[in-house]
């Protein structure tokens, strides 16, 4: 007869079969089967329901050490942030201290009417007094009753002895404490009247629900916890809502909510799911700030890279207590330092929460924007001022406006163009053609050097020197004065000019910082803009404004420039990066610091040998050098004159006024005159003819021969100086 097999009852059961994964282990397998990898010893989890120890084996989700002691940053900030607090509150009380010890007065005086009121019972002996009255009524109820009669007496008797008895111990211990006390020194009294004044107070405010010092309000803007962020979040539309009662997805937060400075501090994970990047959180910084109730100047946000543990949907938020932009500006420690190398990073500010910020520029090229009077030139110069403590750099400058700003450059700049006339202009067109041929010179130079000595066909720190060839920074601010006086085909010349300096000038060793108030298309055009690396933008009025200087698109990353107020001078938003940017406060640098400076720089690159071009025979710079005075207005009229050999006197008014307007705003030819005259100036004609235009005007050699023989010598016999020409590779 045939017999039948039912093939499931060899084939291994499945997990969820009704026989267990014991059992089916401690079954004999069949031939030719073999069981599930999860159903050896090995495979076992922990966690199984069935497993009695799973509750005890399982791991905690929470972590080992609480957010605020997780990392030695956040023990110091939260430590940080207990001390301030503890000061906060030792000043908020302290200056209440005569308010606290009238009041401390006031519940002492009640205590000590409750204790008299509480002794006063224990003394006069109430006790025995009720039993008298008592007595006393049942005596007059009935007179003939001589037991209750000597229970009175008795109880009468009773009460006097109690009361000698208490009144004599109260007396005897007042008059004990009183002869300790006159026997005890100040310090005891002190502290015994301290303690006795304590104990009364609290005796006095016992049940009173008021309390005894005022509720202080800490300085802090916002108490930031997760359940906020999450709320924020879900307004702005970064979090989806719930359905019905469920509140709906939320963000996990990696570190914090926690104190870090001046601020709060939190590092989250956007819930997926969601379609969410941290991107769209940057780019809804003024909607999270609106929530938290704080402007968007307070929020700092950033993604957190994969280089630094995060991915695409981690965001560091800080939101700080109040502005952190604002007070008193943080000066430059380049003031306070003897020399410096800029093949190291500039010191260029402090971000929100006072971190200190430094550029490295070599290999870079800068720009700067933003709205006039921001700080826009003071902080351009800061990247100039660090390479005035090097004596081995050299720079061209070039002032679109011709003010005051960078006139003490006059002292170090191998080539200074000061304003955006005619001859100012042509003045830049001959710089940057003689950068350019400086440039494709050091290439060739670099070109035919060993590999043992340019390794990255680069300039080194060994090659500036033992070549000559020292770091180039070429500085021009006002940009668009110069494009707006020039006609199309020189303005393109101009640009193109600029574009191959900053592009293949960097590995020649030049440095590019420009500026402009207005970095729009026909200012600043694009693709000069694009080749620039580092970028600064103090405020400007709207996002589009924001983005023509700092990039496309930053705006919506968060870099945005026209967040910032009036208030915010000298604060702006840098980018070092396609997604690395920081707001930063930048360091302070007046005028006469950087004067200050210039100076300084003068005297290392004489020592130095690099003392070259237009600064070695500047009049006005070796009369500074020298402690000679020059009237102010001869040095001046040099100054503007720098660039023509003569100039008619409306024109060198109108610079004069451009220069220092409250010196000579009111200024006319005869004033002009007779000031030039009192500081020794002899004119060889009253007319000068430029061009076919003959007016009353002065000639530039008149000026020179008023300055004192002895500097003008010393002028001509350093200067102008060209470059040394650099050592040959083959020599």
């Amino acid at each position: 007869m045939t017999e039948i097999i039912n093939l499931d009852d060899h084939r291994p059961r499945p997990i969820t079969d009704p026989l267990t994964k014991d059992d089916a282990r401690l079954a004999p397998p069949l031939e030719g089967v073999v069981l599930p990898s999860d159903s050896t010893p090995n495979g076992e989890a922990v966690d199984r329901p069935d497993n009695p120890l799973a509750d005890w084996l399982t791991l905690p989700d929470e972590p080992v050490l609480p957010p605020w002691l997780a990392t030695p940053a956040a023990l110091r900030a939260n430590a940080g942030a207990l001390v301030r607090l503890g000061g906060y509150h030792a000043r908020y009380h302290g200056v209440r201290l005569p308010k606290y010890g009238v009041k401390t007065a006031g519940l002492a005086c009640r205590g000590a009417w409750r204790c008299t009121a509480r002794l006063w019972p224990v003394l006069t002996a109430a006790d025995h007094t009720r039993t008298v009255k008592a007595l006393a009524a049942s005596l007059d109820a009935r007179n003939a009753d001589p037991d209750l009669a000597v229970r009175h007496q008795a109880a009468h008797r009773a009460r006097t002895e109690a009361r000698r008895w208490r009144f004599g111990s109260a007396v005897a211990v007042a008059t004990g404490c009183g002869m300790a006390l006159s026997l005890a020194t100040t310090p005891v009294l002190i502290a015994t009247a301290t303690i006795l004044l304590a104990i009364l107070a609290v005796v006095g405010r016992k049940g009173s629900e008021v309390p005894f010092l005022d509720q202080a309000t800490p300085p802090i803007r916002i108490d930031m916890n997760a359940q906020q962020l999450n709320d924020a979040l879900r307004a702005a539309g970064l979090l989806k809502a719930g359905k019905g009662d469920e509140e709906g997805p939320k963000v996990s937060c990696v570190m914090g909510p926690v104190r870090d400075g001046k601020g709060w501090a939190v590092v989250f994970d956007l819930p997926r799911g969601g379609g969410k990047t941290a991107a769209d959180v940057l780019a809804k910084r003024d909607a999270l700030a609106a929530e938290l109730g704080v402007d968007e100047i307070q929020v700092i946000m950033s993604r957190v890279r994969a280089a630094g543990g995060g991915h695409a949907g981690r965001v560091s938020m800080w939101v700080a207590d109040d502005d952190p932009y604002l007070g008193d500006p943080n000066p430059s420690p380049l003031l306070k330092a003897q020399t410096f190398t800029v093949w190291d990073p500039i010191p260029f500010g402090q971000d929100a929460r006072g971190n200190r910020v430094s550029v490295p520029v070599m290999w870079q090229s800068l720009f700067f924007g933003g709205l006039p009077r921001r700080g826009k030139t003071f902080t351009q110069r800061l990247m100039t001022a660090a390479g005035l403590l090097d004596p081995y750099v050299r720079h061209y400058v070039a002032d679109g406006k011709g003010g005051a700003d960078w006139m003490p450059m006059r002292h170090v700049a191998h080539r200074l163009v000061m304003g955006a006339e005619d001859d100012a202009v042509e003045a830049l067109k001959a710089m940057l053609k003689e950068l350019l041929a400086e440039m494709e010179r050091r290439f060739a130079l670099l070109r035919g050097l060993p590999v043992s000595i340019c390794p990255e066909g680069k300039l080194t720190p060994t090659i500036v020197q033992k070549y000559n060839l020292p770091v180039i920074f070429v500085t021009i601010d006002e940009l668009q004065e110069y494009f707006t006086a020039m006609e199309r085909e020189d303005r393109e010349q101009v640009v193109d000019d600029l574009c191959r300096i900053a592009r293949r000038g960097p590995a020649a060793g030049f440095i590019c910082n420009f500026a402009s108030q207005r970095p729009d298309a026909e200012s600043v055009p694009p693709k000069l803009r694009e080749i620039i690396t580092l970028r600064y933008c103090t405020q400007v009025v709207d996002r589009t404004s924001s983005d023509m200087v700092l990039g496309k698109g930053k705006a919506a990353q968060g870099a945005d420039a026209s967040v910032l107020s009036e208030e915010h001078k000298g604060t702006g938003v840098l980018v070092t990066g396609p997604a690395s940017f920081v707001t930063v406060r930048a360091d302070y640098l007046d005028g006469a610091g950087f004067t200050e400076m210039c100076q300084r720089g003068r005297a290392l690159r004489q020592a130095a040998g690099q003392l070259t071009g237009d600064a070695a025979g500047d009049v006005s710079a070796a009369a500074d050098q020298a402690g000679v005075t020059i009237p102010p207005v001869l040095s001046d009229c040099l100054d503007v004159m720098r660039h023509a050999d003569r100039m008619h006197t409306v024109d060198l008014l109108a610079r004069l006024d451009n220069l220092d307007t409250d010196r000579y705003g009111d200024w006319d030819a005869e004033r002009l005159a007779r000031e030039l005259e009192a500081a020794g100036v002899e004119r060889t004609g009253k007319q000068v003819k430029i061009g076919n235009v003959n007016r009353a005007g002065y000639r530039r050699a008149d000026l020179e021969a008023a300055v004192p023989p002895e500097l003008l010598l010393a002028a001509r016999s350093t200067g102008p100086v060209e470059p040394t020409p650099a050592t040959s590779p083959t020599t």
